[in-house]
C-alpha cells in the first residue's frame, strides 16, 4: 500500500509519498508561491540529490498536477501511474470539537472543516483547497482522509480547556483552548513508551515540540491533559515570531499607543514578536545562537526566556500530572539545540533528572536517544518527530477498516 501524505498551506504543497509496507518514504518534495508569478517544485530523488524548477501553479489543483509529474515521469520518477497510490492523508489543522480523531473525508466533513476557518483562517481553508484539489486529481474512488492537528488534545478536562471569559462566548463562538501540533506530540509520546519498553497508559510524559512554533503537552497515561497552545498557535511560551502566552492588556496598551487596528495587532503578535522581536537579529534559532556567542545580549536575552520559560511548562505540567516519568525533546530546536537542553535539565535538579552532557551533545541532526543517566529520576530523549508517517499510518487504518 503506498499513500500520499499532503500538507497544504496557503500558498504551498509539501507531499511525501510513504510505502507502508516498509514505512520507507519513496519521494518527498514541496511546491512553493503557488498562485505567484515565480511558483517553485522541488523535491529529493531517492539518492538524495535536489531537484528543483519552475512552475506555473495558478492554484492548488495545478500544484497537484505538478506532484503528479515529479512522482510520474522522467528520470526520477518513483511510480508508473497515479493509481498505484491507494490513498491520500491529508493535514488539517482545526477540527474543533466536532472532529475528534483522524476521518474518512466525504461532503459533510469538508463542510464541517470549512465552518471551523474562523478558528484557523490561515490554514483550514487552504487545507480545503488541498483537499479538493486532490479529490479533483484522484477521483472519488481513491480513498481521502482527514488528520487534525489537535484532535490528539481532544482529552483535556474542561478547567484545562475553558478560558475564564464569560461563558456565552465558548457557547456562542467555541472560544476554548484546542492545542496544536498534535500528530507530533501523539507520534513521540508513544514513541517515548516504545524505546522505554513501557505501555504509555502507565506513563506521565511531558512533549516539547520546539520549532519556529512550540508547543508543550501533558501525556498522562497516553491522554492529553494540557497544552500549551490555547485558540490559536499563538498561545504558549516564546516562538520565533509569536509572541505566547503574554498580559492580555499588553496588546490593549499597544494598541492604543501605537493606534494599530485588530490585523496590525495581529501581525504584530504572530509574525513580529518571539525570538525575532526581542532579539531583533532573527526568529532562526541558528542565527540567534551564533549571534549570542558573540555577545549580543539581545539574543542572549531571548534564547534565556525561552529556556525559562520551557522549564516552567514542564514544572507545571509535572505538577497538573501529579508526577513525571519522562520529558521528550522534539522539532527542530528541540532536535537539535544541545546546549539548550542542556540548561533546562540542569535546572530542573528537584524532579531527579541527570544527564549526561557530552552524549546530548552528539544527538543532533535526526539522531535519537536518552540524553539522561542510569542514576536520573526522570527519563530524558531526543526523539525525532514524523508527523507524515503518523498521517499515512492512521490513513492506512482507516482504509483497511473499510
Amino acid at each position: 500500500m503506498k499513500i500520499l501524505v499532503i500538507n497544504a498551506g496557503s500558498s504551498s504543497l509539501k507531499y511525501q509519498l510513504i510505502d507502508m509496507a516498509d514505512e520507507s518514504v519513496i519521494a518527498k518534495g514541496v511546491c512553493e508561491r503557488i498562485g505567484m508569478a515565480e511558483s517553485c517544485v522541488s523535491f529529493k530523488t531517492p539518492d538524495g540529490k535536489k531537484v528543483e524548477y519552475q512552475a506555473t501553479m495558478r492554484n492548488h489543483t495545478e500544484a497537484f498536477e505538478e506532484v503528479k509529474k515529479a512522482l510520474t515521469e522522467g528520470e526520477y520518477k518513483v511510480i508508473d501511474d497515479i493509481s498505484e497510490i491507494t490513498a491520500v492523508g491529508h493535514r488539517v489543522v482545526q477540527g474543533g470539537a466536532v472532529l475528534c480523531e483522524s476521518t474518512l473525508i466525504n461532503d459533510e466533513v469538508i463542510k464541517t472543516i470549512e465552518s471551523l476557518s474562523d478558528l484557523a483562517p490561515l490554514h483550514n481553508p487552504a487545507n480545503i483547497e488541498g483537499i479538493n484539489a486532490s479529490i479533483k486529481l484522484f477521483g472519488k474512488n481513491v480513498p481521502q482522509v482527514a488528520v487534525f492537528d489537535n484532535a490528539f488534545h481532544s482529552t483535556m478536562p474542561p478547567e484545562a480547556y475553558i478560558f475564564p471569559v464569560p461563558y456565552e462566548y465558548y457557547e456562542k463562538y467555541q472560544i476554548r483552548r484546542y492545542g496544536f501540533h498534535g500528530t507530533s506530540h501523539r507520534f513521540v509520546s508513544a514513541r517515548c513508551a516504545e524505546v522505554m519498553g513501557k505501555n504509555i497508559e502507565d506513563l506521565k510524559i511531558v512533549t516539547c515540540h520546539l520549532g519556529n512554533g512550540s508547543s508543550i503537552t501533558a501525556v498522562k497515561y497516553g491522554k492529553v491533559i494540557d497544552t500549551t497552545m490555547g485558540l490559536t498557535p499563538l498561545d504558549g511560551e516564546i516562538m520565533g515570531t509569536r509572541c505566547g502566552a503574554i498580559d492580555p492588556s499588553v496588546v490593549l496598551y499597544i494598541m492604543e499607543k501605537e493606534g494599530l487596528t485588530v490585523k496590525e495587532m495581529d501581525t504584530l503578535l504572530n509574525k513580529k514578536s518571539g525570538v525575532l522581536g526581542v532579539s531583533g537579529v532573527s526568529s532562526d534559532d541558528r542565527d540567534v545562537k551564533d549571534a549570542a556567542a558573540k555577545g549580543n545580549e539581545r539574543c542572549q536575552l531571548a534564547r534565556g526566556i525561552q529556556m525559562y520559560e520551557i522549564k516552567k511548562y514542564i514544572g507545571a505540567f509535572t505538577a497538573a500530572m501529579d508526577g513525571l516519568d519522562a520529558i521528550v525533546f522534539t522539532g527542530g530546536i528541540g532536535e537539535n539545540a544541545e546546549d539548550m537542553r542542556a540548561k533546562i535539565c540542569k535546572e530542573l535538579t528537584y524532579l531527579g533528572i541527570d544527564i549526561d552532557e557530552a552524549y546530548n551533545a552528539t544527538l543532533v541532526k535526526g539522531k535519537e536517544g536518552e540524553i539522561s543517566t542510569e542514576k536520573s529520576k526522570v527519563k530524558v530523549f531526543v526523539l525525532p518527530t514524523d508527523e507524515e508517517l503518523l498521517i499515512a499510518r492512521d490513513t492506512r487504518d482507516i482504509v483497511n477498516a473499510l
